[in-house]
């Protein structure tokens, strides 16, 4: 016990640290979207999340020491993973212009909120586990530790199309050049050989919002990219560059706040685009809540 305490600070950092590359490795993937990049993308963020154990971890023992000034570096730190993120928005944003069905700014801003974000988690779990290490025993702070892996999973995702609205596999409908998705209008289709090839290709879905705040974010234009570039990502896009009667669209039907889907997967396959459909993320920077708003609540609620 007495070893333990004069090599407390030692023991803390290294089990922040460990804890909190843990973190960031459980909180790093390479799913279909390809982001990060393998191995260079998850080198860089690896590499980052090592940065942010360390200074969580280093944290507590300067607090402990009542040296507030070396907490001033997590300023720093703050300043380094905003480079980060904008650095992550360059980066898509140039990959984006060589994309068949682009991502979009909002789906971009996304992502590099996102990676900013997780270095802060890992920050956080560094911290309570060399805390709990330090002040109590090394089995509260592994304790501590993986309860901060939980903390870090329940953040890391946010909520899913499925959640905020119905959606609904519909037949395409040609009218003449007028192409519908059920009852909702997409465009004018003038060749006969881009008609029989949405025809052949295409598939068409409602997605019907479940209240006015869901009606309002499935509005937003980003939004809609994001459905449209998930998809497109996941079963392919049956178009090449220079064929605009050929690209995935998403319209608004502005009555019931309803969108018509228009996709050209090169796998078509209706119960699986369905399933996919209903786990495209909900983007942070198209979510509205006019629910929420003082003038839109009813009196006495």
């Amino acid at each position: 016990m007495d070893w333990f305490y004069s090599h407390r600070y030692t023991i803390g950092i290294v089990v922040g640290v460990v804890f909190g590359v843990v973190t960031r490795l459980n909180m790093l993937r390479t799913d279909y979207r390809q982001y990060p990049t393998y191995p260079h993308g998850k080198i860089i963020h690896i590499s980052l999340g090592v940065i942010a154990a360390g200074l969580g971890a280093v944290a507590v023992p300067a607090l402990l020491d009542k040296n507030y000034t070396a907490v001033t570096f997590l300023s720093l730190a703050a300043q380094q993973f905003r480079d980060v993120r904008n650095m992550e928005r360059q980066s898509l944003t140039k990959i984006d212009e060589l994309e068949l069905v682009p991502r979009g700014a909002a789906y971009i801003e996304g992502i590099a909120m996102v990676f900013e974000g997780r270095n802060y988690l890992v920050i956080l779990s560094a911290f309570l586990a060399s805390l709990f290490c330090i002040l109590f025993a090394w089995y509260w702070g592994i304790a501590a530790g993986i309860l901060s892996i939980f903390i870090a999973n329940y953040f890391k995702s946010g909520n899913k199309l499925g959640s905020i609205a119905d959606i609904e596999a519909v037949p395409l409908r040609m009218d003449g050049p007028d192409l519908f998705v059920g009852h909702i209008y997409i465009m004018n289709v003038g060749l006969q050989d881009s008609r029989t090839k949405i025809a052949e290709h295409g598939l068409g879905f409602l997605v019907k919002p479940k209240n006015r705040n869901a009606r309002v974010t499935l509005a937003n234009l980003g939004q809609r990219q994001a459905i449209l570039h998930d998809i497109s990502t996941l079963f392919g896009v049956y178009r090449d560059e220079g064929e605009p009667s050929l690209r995935p669209m998403a319209k608004l039907d502005m009555n019931s706040g309803t969108i018509g889907v228009l996709l050209l997967p090169q796998e078509k396959d209706v119960e699986k685009t369905t399933i996919a459909l209903h786990r495209v993320p909900v983007l942070e920077s198209a979510v509205r809540m006019p629910s929420e708003a003082g003038v839109n609540k009813q009196k006495g609620s």
